[in-house]
């Protein structure tokens, strides 16, 4: 398996999220009107465990994983170093062309041990910048992006550019537009299992928090993980604190 573990931008909370949510866990629980760290819950530290097993036991990464970005794994997977890598849709185009759609097979992740085939569900954003002198014309574009023309535009079907990966106007049939039956695997799975990082003030510092804490366990392979599941949970609560997301 092809795992994108470096810390840089968070990469190992980003793999990780789909695993540990299949497993029953998570990053943060609600908790009041705010949030508490679930890292070292049960299932949570279940599904680390099985992590760090990846990396030390049955070893089913490829080499230098705990260090890998993203632009490491592409060509690990593209090379046959590896024969599974969990992405998204962006890659058909460039797996395509490097490798052959013959070559390679779109498949929905199992179930985990949670009985939930959650899958970190994410896109391209439109931004409204505050104190353009143009907010009407930012606006107008916002409304088009989001139109039916609009979204069939970032289809990328005359271009090869795959700005919208899946439609957000439910009046648009991306596998039908692409006449691909592989983006239905990828529609289904978003539709039916699609899960959004936690809504923080700051969610993008808890990711890089946890992404130190989950590449500490694979990297050192007799670390205990419950015990740094709980310092990587006092951490987290710490910064919930800080941004005034505690519950």
């Amino acid at each position: 398996m092809v795992v994108p573990g470096s810390t840089t931008r968070g990469y190992l909370t980003w793999w990780f999220s789909t695993m540990l949510w299949s497993e029953g866990g998570d990053f943060v629980k609600k908790q009041g009107d705010g949030y508490a760290a679930a890292v070292d819950d049960p299932a949570s530290v279940k599904a680390v465990e099985k992590l760090q097993a990846m990396f030390c036991d049955s070893k089913v990464v490829q080499p230098g994983a705990s260090t890998a970005d993203s632009a490491t794994t592409h060509t690990v997977f593209e090379s046959g170093k590896g024969g599974i890598y969990l992405t998204g849709p962006y890659m058909l185009p460039r797996f395509d062309g490097s490798l052959g759609k013959d070559k390679y097979e779109v498949v929905a992740a199992p179930p985990g041990a949670g009985g939930e085939a959650a899958a970190l569900a994410e896109g391209e954003n439109v931004y409204l910048m505050a104190g353009s002198g143009n907010e009407k014309g930012q606006q107008a574009f916002a409304e088009f992006a989001a139109s039916p023309s609009g979204q069939k535009i970032g289809l990328g079907l005359d271009n090869g550019g795959i700005i919208v990966r899946l439609p957000v106007n439910t009046t648009v049939d991306g596998a039908a537009e692409r006449k691909d039956p592989r983006w239905d695997v990828f529609q289904k799975v978003y539709d039916e299992h699609g899960r959004n990082a936690p809504a923080l003030p700051n969610w993008a510092t808890v990711r890089q928090i946890s992404a130190e804490g989950l590449n500490g366990v694979v990297s050192e392979c007799s670390r205990d993980v419950a015990g740094a599941m709980g310092e990587l949970a006092d951490e987290i609560d710490a910064e919930l604190e800080k941004q005034g997301a505690k519950g």
